[in-house]
């Protein structure tokens, strides 16, 4: 392989990088983590958001550690849910 062939293919590496925003708030990287780790659907990822800005992030934490916890099977994302309406009631 020629030496030029080669720093072509590197360049290409680099043009196909895409930039990374880092999170403006904490509440927004709390928000991705929880998406991340119970796999959250496209459809409710801005819910997600919207629970991370409104409440501490100890109670998000809380939650999300009891869905991992308690729910091994199915759809963790709507357990989660879940615990924060119950959590929020209270």
């Amino acid at each position: 392989m020629s030496d030029n062939h080669h720093w072509q293919k590197v360049n290409d590496i680099f043009k196909q990088k895409k930039a990374f925003k880092p999170p403006a708030y904490p509440w927004q990287e709390l928000a991705l983590q929880v998406i991340e780790e119970l796999n959250i659907p496209n459809f409710k990822k801005n819910a997600v958001f919207k629970v991370c800005k409104d409440y501490p992030k100890s109670f998000i934490e809380r939650c999300l550690n009891d869905t991992k916890e308690l729910c091994q099977t199915g759809k963790k994302w709507q357990y989660f849910f879940k615990l924060v309406n119950k959590e929020n009631k209270k």
